[in-house]
């Protein structure tokens, strides 16, 4: 188990971007969430199996998202197992 923070950059807020990303993090089993931030980026934080959080920054990047992506930057870490659902903050 790992844990993917992924921070998206572009315009990907008021979009729908944060339920697209939940949906698309519940079809691959995974737990976390999707929020906002001041500046306009929206943190991504996912806990799974390696391959799960692939697809899901590989779903971020892959221009079927709504609104639009122009960076992803993610970073992998230790799964701290203190999440138990995929919200929307």
């Amino acid at each position: 188990m790992e844990r993917l923070s992924a921070w998206v950059h572009g315009n990907v807020q008021g979009v729908g971007f944060r339920w697209w990303t939940r949906s698309r993090a519940l079809e691959l089993g995974l737990v976390g969430y999707a929020s906002n931030h001041a500046d306009g980026r929206v943190h991504v934080v996912a806990e799974g199996p390696r391959p799960q959080l692939d697809a899901l920054l590989n779903a971020l990047r892959s221009g079927e998202t709504p609104g639009r992506v122009d960076l992803v930057v993610e970073d992998f870490l230790a799964a701290r197992s203190d999440l138990h659902s995929f919200v929307e903050r």
